[in-house]
């Protein structure tokens, strides 16, 4: 499960998806016109990059959305309300919680319990998760029986959120990592203040994840670059697979080849299965999902992941509402609904 670090830590670039744009952004410092601006940075130990069409600079509204995000959802930030319900201090939600917990919800059911933010416990033992990780060249495996330890408290089947707004826990040993939701989600909050704020036509990225509304720069639709998946842990590599265009939708792409570390039996990517308590042994390299709104699009990137093979993830596919999604194996790309 992808992490998802707090806003305070050190800035290190993880981003999934490259984004290149084809044709120049003018930012200006005058109000009073819809001019293209740019706001870009650091933030959660990746990077953000935002184009939008106003009247005035929304700076301020920006880093207030990232504000309530970290401060509800990262489970790396130890004030934040999931950190708090992960150690038993609450039981209250609040609306971001809410909505990544349904999201969740939806896509757990529709791909079999292969997308489970509860299996926090696990992503935190493989050490890819808010309690410390290892380099990518260490050797680090849990034994069985703290893998069976862990495994008790999975099951977000077995959680729910009352009508007051309540979070009911399968265990009190059950805690949450909604990271593979909450950057795209981000994404789409940002991407609705910016439209409520008369910008209509935006782009969202957020460490690969991207959102996007109305026109680009250049008049039509947004183009977007996915990246080759090429096996680098201390380097980006930008690397063109395909260009796509796209409007009013979000884009994420999922893949273990720059978030892994060595085991006894080689290299393992972050990516766990739920259900068997260990990394997934995955036939993808990456996935590219696009869909309605960039949380579900993060989350079923996620989901196919961890499908072990091309008939589970055409499953998970045909259950999902409109999903366009490109699939990369080691010799082959597969396209479902691509055009």
């Amino acid at each position: 499960m992808k992490s998802f670090p707090s806003i305070r830590n050190a800035f290190t670039a993880v981003t999934a998806a490259a984004l290149w744009f084809l044709a120049p952004v003018l930012m200006t410092g005058c109000s009073g016109r819809a001019d293209w601006r740019l706001a870009e940075g650091a933030v959660w130990n990746t990077t953000y990059r935002i184009t939008y069409r106003a009247d005035r600079d929304m700076t301020d509204s920006i880093m207030s959305v990232f504000r309530r995000v970290e401060n509800s959802l990262s489970p790396f930030n130890e004030k934040s309300l999931i950190s708090r319900i992960n150690r038993n201090e609450t039981d209250s939600t609040d609306m971001l919680l809410r909505r990544v917990f349904a999201i969740s919800s939806e896509i757990c059911r529709e791909s079999g319990g292969r997308f489970d933010p509860t299996v926090s416990p696990l992503v935190n033992l493989w050490k890819f998760g808010y309690t410390g990780k290892v380099d990518p060249d260490s050797v680090w495996e849990p034994g069985q029986a703290r893998i069976d330890s862990a495994l008790q408290y999975v099951g977000l089947q077995d959680c729910s959120i009352t009508p007051e707004g309540r979070m009911r826990k399968k265990s009190s040993g059950t805690t949450f990592n909604f990271s593979a939701v909450t950057k795209g989600y981000a994404c789409d909050l940002m991407l609705d203040m910016l439209r409520r704020n008369g910008a209509q036509d935006a782009m969202v990225e957020i460490g690969g994840e991207v959102a996007v509304g109305g026109k680009s720069p250049r008049g039509d639709s947004w183009r977007l670059q996915i990246d080759t998946p090429v096996f680098s842990a201390d380097s980006i590599v930008h690397q063109a697979l395909e260009i796509i265009e796209v409007a009013d939708c979000g884009v994420a792409t999922s893949g273990n080849y720059r978030n892994y570390h060595q085991s006894s039996g080689g290299r393992v990517g972050h990516t766990i299965d739920p259900r068997s308590g260990r990394p997934v042994k995955s036939p993808f390299l990456s996935v590219t999902v696009i869909a309605s709104g960039c949380g579900e699009a993060d989350a079923y990137a996620t989901a196919l992941m961890a499908a072990p093979s091309r008939a589970a993830a055409e499953d998970i596919i045909s259950r999902g509402d409109g999903l366009r999604v490109m699939l990369v194996e080691a010799d082959t790309v597969l396209r479902y609904n691509w055009q």
